[in-house]
């Protein structure tokens, strides 16, 4: 009888070894405790007596084979750009963008907006594209949601002049472009017109190589950051930026948060945000401004 009830025990053990991946299996150990927590005993039904001379054997799966590790390059990172270098590099490159036809937003814009700041900044900001305004002004974040993220770039003890702002898409996504005097006629670039742009965003951050970037909303977040899945999965923690089409002369951090405009419907937002923010102030070693 004792037999029988060790196999069947050892035949359960070896299916649920197998079954469970590691979430579920933390989330299996935790849940005692968390029944327990809620009010609720829970008592263990007592294993069946072994005799002495019993031995019980499991056959547990076969671990897997080791992976070969990725080869680790050799190559030398590119020599960071001089002032004056990176102040022609920058130029040539708006001069492309604002001539740039390769999607069909360049049609369609007034303006194309490559983005301005301190070419030497240690943080930039990317947004997703740009709005009614910034098409007309050929600047970015000019409307409500950069008057918003001046206040935010203030609160953390900084000026707009001091940091680089940019967008992952370089000309307006309309929702109808056969009215592009429409107010309200913004949307956020859909995947072609990322692939497009990405390419200039991705010169620029290599130009200016600021130490820090702070991509602002979920569309910048996932185009920026490799495996991304959500804004929501994304904050809280700092990324180890790494870009297609160029190398970086450093390594860049980099951070998400919530969009300006999705501040601005949504309020109670702000303090997460915040809290976002002043991570970026303590890597950087920026205490807000002096009162």
């Amino acid at each position: 009888m004792a037999d029988s009830s060790l196999r069947r025990l050892a035949g359960e053990l070896k299916n649920f070894l197998q079954a469970c991946d590691e979430d579920e299996f933390i989330n299996t150990a935790a849940a005692p405790a968390q029944t327990a927590a809620a009010g609720v005993s829970r008592t263990a039904a007592p294993l069946p007596p072994m005799r002495e001379d019993s031995t019980l054997t499991i056959d547990f799966p076969r671990a897997q084979e080791p992976q070969p590790q990725p080869t680790i390059s050799t190559e030398p990172l590119p020599a960071m750009m001089t002032t004056t270098q990176k102040q022609q590099a920058l130029a040539e490159l708006a001069d492309t963008i604002k001539h740039c036809t390769r999607c069909p937003l360049g049609a369609t814009r007034l303006n194309a907006v490559p983005g301005e700041g301190n070419i030497d900044a240690e943080l930039m900001f990317v947004g997703e594209g740009p709005g009614y305004d910034e098409d007309r002004q050929g600047r970015p974040f000019v409307g409500r949601a950069g008057q918003l993220l001046d206040k935010m770039i203030a609160a953390m003890g900084l000026t707009r002049e001091q940091v680089f702002i940019a967008n992952i898409a370089k000309c307006h996504p309309m929702t109808d472009p056969q009215h592009p005097d429409k107010h309200g006629n913004d949307r956020a670039p859909n995947a072609g017109e990322i692939a497009c742009c990405r390419k200039y965003l991705e010169q620029q951050i290599a130009i200016i190589c600021p130490k820090y970037i702070v991509a602002l909303g979920g569309v910048s977040a996932k185009a920026l950051i490799s495996d991304a899945k959500s804004l929501g999965a994304l904050r809280g923690q700092f990324h180890n930026l790494s870009l297609d089409s160029v190398k970086l002369p450093r390594p860049v951090k980099i951070l998400a948060t919530f969009h300006p405009a999705a501040l601005l419907r949504n309020p109670n937002w702000k303090k997460d945000a915040w809290k976002d923010l002043q991570m970026v102030m303590a890597e950087m070693g920026l205490k807000g401004p002096s009162r």
